[in-house]
């Protein structure tokens, strides 16, 4: 697994151990920034929720964000993506929560330009999540969402002001993107 492109492109990223962590394939991670390149989005202010690796945000950051927050529950996981911040050099742009997704909705101010989500395929609380980021104000008028889901999981048509404006599927997995109705 790589940055794929930017300031750190080609720099190698870790992988956790662990088999029951997916991270975003270098395919998906390139289709998911030529959707965003495509819409315009903005990639000032990055919120990775579910972060993993932290392959998403450091993506972004590689692209030119000024900012990213990375949160993520497992501490093995978080002291990975510290790690990968630090080999990539972006640690002073980011900053790692070691939390669980719905207690740093909870905590964390926005707005976010972008909002990647890359959550277990199967977390049974998703719908639940998505509407509550959906409707706080860690988002702003030109916010925009990116989940990557399963291909067996079917979004909302809209959660809140944001209504699914792309779906894309890449073999199993599938992105789609949220942009709010203004």
């Amino acid at each position: 697994m790589r940055v794929i492109a930017g300031q750190a492109k080609g720099r190698h990223l870790k992988a956790p151990r662990d088999f029951r962590v997916r991270p975003t394939s270098d395919l998906v991670r390139g289709a998911i920034f030529a959707m965003l390149d495509s819409l315009g989005a903005d990639f000032s202010r990055v919120l990775d929720l579910y972060a993993g690796t932290g392959a998403l945000g450091i993506e972004a950051l590689s692209r030119g964000a000024s900012t990213a927050d990375f949160v993520e529950q497992k501490p093995a996981n978080c002291a990975l993506i510290k790690e990968n911040l630090e080999q990539t050099g972006f640690s002073a742009q980011a900053h790692v929560y070691c939390s669980s997704v719905q207690k740093a909705l909870s905590f964390l101010s926005g707005p976010y330009s972008l909002v990647l989500l890359d959550p277990p395929y199967s977390a049974p609380s998703i719908h639940e999540t998505l509407e509550r980021l959906m409707t706080s104000k860690l988002l702003g008028a030109n916010s925009v969402v990116v989940l990557e889901h399963s291909k067996r999981y079917q979004p909302a048509m809209a959660y809140g002001d944001f209504p699914l404006a792309v779906t894309r599927r890449h073999g199993d997995t599938c992105i789609s993107i949220f942009l709010r109705r203004t």
